[in-house]
């Protein structure tokens, strides 16, 4: 099968690229570079310099293209409600620009990189894929937008989706074959690595005070090796079934302290931080169910163990 994947030179977007390529499908990669690195493309895929934005660019990924993988959105939380208007343009404009050059490509078939932010603050726990959807920062906004858009496209132009909601992904390929560091990480476990690292001096927590355990904030991590196998097998499912949206979690979940108590065991090294104030719209705890995703998909996180995300990732900060 060949394979277009948008943001395919992203931290994610390279671990979905190896495991299509491991899986013998014929990969192109489509990425402007942004936030990307050429060298985390595996060689076996057909790299593509270019934007989703731009309709020559979509003619050359899609040629011959039995199905899209979308990673190329923006993806900080914070800085969507300071620039809407930038997230609107990639996330929003950038996507309905590509399913338009899929439908005119007689491409029917698209996973979508969606995130847990479409949820807001949980009203339940474990978050199911029938909670309630009111997204409480303009990034998880365009996702669930996007989400909307898909079905109306699957009802009127026969498109095939699954959207995939991304919980937290964190660790690099077990094998080590991806070592480019993400540029300018902003989640907790990378921020970890660099100050074990000393590529920063230290990092803040963002409050103390939750009704948690140990106060701090609880999070469900996922390996992103595991998330690159639920894209492939999304793909499968796609070549026999109708749309589906699914969670992708582990079910468990960890606090911001049981992250960096277990990196200073792993790294050998301390992890100075401080205490800051909570970040608007942070719950205390979020963490989902991943039934559906096994029923659907017969898929189950194997590397999302605390101690496998945190050991792959040291091993590429070292």
């Amino acid at each position: 099968m060949k394979v277009l994947v948008t943001g395919g030179a992203g931290y994610i977007g390279s671990h979905v690229v190896l495991a299509l390529c491991e899986e013998g499908n014929n990969v192109v990669v489509l990425d402007d570079l942004s936030t990307g690195n050429r060298e985390a493309v595996d060689k076996r895929a057909l790299f593509i310099q270019g934007s989703t934005l731009n309709q020559d660019d979509l003619s050359k990924g899609l040629n011959g293209v039995d199905a899209v993988v979308h990673l190329a959105a923006f993806k900080a939380a914070g800085e969507s409600m300071i620039y809407p208007e930038k997230y609107s343009h990639n996330n929003i404009t950038g996507t309905i620009t590509l399913l338009n050059a899929m439908v005119n490509h007689t491409v029917n078939k698209f996973i979508f990189s969606s995130t847990a932010a479409v949820y807001g603050y949980p009203q339940y726990l474990p978050l199911d894929e029938n909670h309630p959807l009111e997204p409480i920062n303009y990034y998880g906004f365009t996702k669930l937008e996007i989400e909307r858009i898909l079905k109306w496209y699957g009802e009127l132009k026969g498109l095939r989706f699954a959207a995939l909601r991304y919980f937290n992904a964190a660790g690099y390929d077990p094998q080590g074959r991806i070592t480019s560091l993400e540029n300018n990480p902003e989640n907790l476990i990378p921020t970890a690595m660099e100050v074990a690292s000393n590529r920063r001096e230290k990092m803040e927590v963002f409050g103390d005070d939750f009704d948690t355990a140990d106060g701090t904030g609880v999070r469900d991590y996922i390996h992103v090796t595991d998330l690159a196998s639920a894209h492939v097998k999304a793909i499968e499912y796609l070549n026999e079934n109708a749309n589906l949206t699914v969670n992708l979690a582990t079910g468990e979940s960890h606090s911001v302290f049981d992250v960096i108590n277990l990196a200073k065991e792993i790294s050998g090294q301390d992890i100075p931080f401080d205490i800051v104030d909570r970040r608007p719209g942070d719950p205390a705890e979020l963490y989902a169910g991943t039934n559906q995703a096994f029923e659907s998909l017969n898929w189950e996180a194997e590397y999302s163990d605390l101690k496998t995300l945190l050991e792959t990732t040291w091993k590429v900060y070292q």
